[in-house]
């Protein structure tokens, strides 16, 4: 407990969570000519964007001190990469401060997201519940599934095949499919501190800038308020120096994982382009698709998994940060290398937003290409 509090004080240095507060306070009762300014719609996204960050960096610490106090906390085993134990309550802290930008800077009664951010929140509850008490596998998978049938009962559905009965269930089964798949590949990556977080803020922007490049400013405006709440958490949970002083947590990692799935889901990535549109969100979650296809395949092939049930259950350290970790020597390393692949990803999927059908081909290939490379090197650690 006097190691987490100390770590705490030395993250948060001389900006006190009072004085965070105090600034949060004058950016909503902020002068009318000032929030007028704020409102306009050229800076809107900005101050969706600072109220999310303020929130989410004020709410941590008190969300540290009542993990210990509540005894919601992470506690290290043979299977965990860190030493002390930690609150995994970040999740709250982050999506606190995620509801109060919306609620605040962006308005968005009406806009037919009400939907995704109930299952997302219900999510949330039973990551909390999940990280209080050790819920079923099972359990958790079943309410991802309802999490994911209540968006597509709303008509937020891929359109991979034609109009039609068949074609109708077929989309929504491909929809529950991609919502709870990306939902449980984003988990996986909350094994490293700040790597999860990190990936969240990056798919969010490429996402948002996307969003605002197809004319669709709601999306965008959400994807802003990620960004900003990851901002607001990534200093505790990514400490140079040291060890992280608060986890996102199951309620956190899942919550994330579901609100991106459905963002794009619900977003048109390209007009009149099915290879664009079908392709764009692909770029942007391409990391999370390699390493759950790449991880599938070998433990099938190695026999380390025979049914359902096993791989439901089965936890090991062979994900895409844990083979770089071993490549390349270093925790930080990996991440920063996963990092990079995203960036990199996203910055083709920002491309291909605008290009033809051959140039949509060649940007596909070049992901594949890296994503390749990527394979070659990791083949090391898997050694």
């Amino acid at each position: 407990m006097q190691a987490a509090d100390l770590g705490l004080r030395r993250g948060i240095r001389w900006l006190t969570p009072a004085t965070i507060l105090g600034g949060c306070a004058l950016l909503v009762m902020v002068s009318p000519w000032m929030r007028d300014l704020f409102l306009r719609e050229e800076w809107l996204g900005a101050y969706v964007l600072l109220l999310a960050l303020t929130g989410t960096f004020t709410l941590t610490p008190f969300m540290v001190r009542l993990g210990h106090r509540w005894g919601l906390v992470d506690v290290p085993n043979a299977r965990k990469i860190h030493r002390e134990a930690t609150p995994r309550v970040g999740g709250l802290a982050l999506y606190m401060g995620f509801l109060c930008a919306l609620w605040l800077g962006a308005g968005l009664q009406g806009s037919g997201l009400e939907v995704i951010l109930t299952a997302a929140s219900l999510l949330l509850v039973v990551g909390l519940i999940d990280d209080a008490g050790e819920l079923s596998a099972w359990l958790r998978l079943a309410a991802q599934v309802v999490g994911a049938g209540l968006v597509v009962s709303t008509g937020t559905v891929l359109t991979l095949f034609p109009p039609g009965p068949l074609g109708q269930s077929a989309n929504a089964l491909i929809t529950v499919l991609w919502i709870v798949g990306i939902t449980n590949a984003f988990n996986f990556f909350d094994g490293m501190d700040g790597l999860a977080t990190g990936l969240a803020i990056l798919m969010a922007l490429f996402m948002g800038l996307v969003a605002f490049q197809a004319q669709q400013p709601v999306l965008g405006l959400v994807a802003l308020a990620v960004v900003g709440a990851g901002l607001g958490f990534l200093p505790y949970n990514l400490r140079f120096n040291g060890q992280a002083v608060i986890f996102l947590g199951d309620n956190g990692s899942t919550f994330l994982g579901f609100l991106l799935a459905c963002m794009a889901v619900k977003g048109y990535w390209a007009d009149n382009n099915p290879i664009v549109a079908f392709s764009n969100p692909l770029l942007i979650f391409g990391v999370l698709i390699y390493d759950m296809v790449h991880i599938t395949v070998e433990r099938v092939a190695t026999g380390k998994v025979r049914s359902l049930s096993d791989w439901i259950h089965y936890v090991g350290k062979d994900h895409l940060h844990h083979r770089l970790e071993r490549v390349l020597g270093s925790r930080l390393a990996s991440i920063g290398m996963i990092f990079g692949l995203t960036i990199c990803l996203g910055l083709a999927a920002m491309v291909l937003r605008k290009a033809d059908t051959v140039e949509a081909i060649l940007l596909l290939t070049q992901a594949s290409l890296i994503v390749i490379m990527i394979t070659i090197l990791e083949h090391a650690g898997r050694r």
